[in-house]
């Protein structure tokens, strides 16, 4: 990971690559440059989430450790 992203922890690392990706909703095509991707764990599976503003589709990145 670049060094751009340093002291902070795996979680919000990852978190930032995620939202420095532009996010066009695979359902509408609506492109969401405003919003961010919400963090879930269980321990051993990490979820992001991303809601859609225009049609409330929801996107799941899920990573299992």
């Amino acid at each position: 990971m670049s060094s751009s992203y340093g002291g902070m922890s795996a979680f919000d690392r990852l978190r930032a690559r995620l939202n420095g990706r532009p996010h066009a909703c695979e359902e509408c095509g609506f492109v969401d440059e405003e919003g961010s991707w919400e963090a879930v764990t269980t321990g051993a599976t990490v979820e992001y989430r991303r809601e859609c503003p225009s049609c409330g589709t929801e996107r799941v990145q899920r990573y299992q450790f």
